[in-house]
């Protein structure tokens, strides 16, 4: 998304953040900043396989194609990538990898509001050595059986290789089923499934290949996959930020790492449901997820009402339409 929100980050989140943001450690996988002053709109997050305590970001829009390697200890970038072979990209909105360990990077962002016919996803082998070099991507053309539309999640199961979307609708959208193996030499249709209850801006798969945890604005949901026909295991307790825009499992799948946008921005860890990957039940410290239809935690029920507040800002300054047009 290109919209910065600084009215809204002002105004509505601000009298939440001071009270609710959790700190952002400089202890790898417990949190960090990220300080390249060219990462100004991370939109995309997803942890390294090869190097550990590394995860891989990008910009969103107007920047080319460039991915970076962050070391969560640090916060700095310890290689950018320059993807030849993909023309120039238009909205990049999430990056992940898949089981033959290569990185995914969804193209599949409209700022057009869902107008144009076809969206990108770039595939390259994630480097055995972390240094500034150009790699050649394959790129492909992906259409929805529905028609256009925007999205800003893409995941790749860990375990299949198949690549998902979910499309980004404000009253929630839906998680399409890409082909079995992706063509370069033909157009991928991407087919819609189940519904997700959410105006998502990102998701990830457990690195088991388990669970499915998706995000957006002011909350995230966890999702036992079940062989594709997901159901809904609860809340996740999302920090409140800025502009959540990314999602990622640590990689040993333990914690669920958070991005935002905006300049030297935070990515804040959050403890999985139950405390593992493959558990399918809340947290008992109530920290990460509250169980559907169960009496929520203190924190969620804060959260619930700074969503309220920010609603109502919304309604009174009319900042729906703007939030919209990303």
């Amino acid at each position: 998304m290109r919209r910065s929100l600084p009215f809204f980050a002002g105004t509505a989140l601000a009298l939440v953040l001071v009270l609710s943001a959790p700190a952002v450690a400089d202890d790898g996988d417990g949190g960090f900043t990220i300080k390249d002053p060219r990462i100004t709109e991370s939109s995309g997050l997803a942890a390294s396989h090869l190097h550990p305590g590394v995860y891989w970001t990008h910009n969103d829009s107007d920047d080319g194609a460039y991915l970076y390697a962050v070391d969560s200890k640090t916060g700095e970038t310890v290689a950018t990538i320059t993807m030849s072979g993909v023309g120039a990209p238009r909205d990049v909105e999430a990056i992940s990898i898949g089981p033959d360990g290569h990185l995914y990077v969804g193209d599949i962002g409209d700022n057009l509001g869902g107008t144009w016919s076809y969206v990108w996803i770039y595939e390259l082998p994630e480097p055995k050595v972390l240094k500034d070099q150009t790699i050649r991507a394959t790129q492909y053309v992906v259409k929805y059986a529905d028609g256009a539309r925007d999205a800003e999640a893409m995941m790749v199961h860990p375990k299949t290789g198949r690549v998902y979307i979910v499309d980004k609708n404000e009253d929630g959208g839906h998680l399409y089923e890409g082909p079995a193996q992706l063509s370069a030499s033909g157009t991928n249709v991407f087919r819609r499934g189940p519904a997700i209850d959410l105006w998502t801006t990102d998701g990830a798969f457990s690195p088991d290949g388990k669970q499915l945890a998706v995000r957006g604005y002011f909350g995230g949901i966890s999702y036992d996959w079940n062989g594709g026909k997901i159901k809904r295991q609860g809340r996740l307790s999302v920090p409140l930020q800025g502009q959540g825009e990314s999602v990622t499992y640590s990689a040993d799948g333990a914690k669920l790492l958070y991005g935002s946008e905006g300049a030297g921005s935070g990515v804040a860890a959050e403890s999985v449901p139950g405390g593992g990957e493959s558990s399918a039940s809340p947290s008992k410290s109530g920290g990460s997820a509250a169980a559907d239809g169960g009496g929520g935690d203190m924190n969620a029920d804060f959260k619930v009402g700074a969503l309220a507040l920010a609603v109502g800002l919304a309604a009174v300054f009319g900042i729906k339409r703007l939030l919209r047009k990303g």
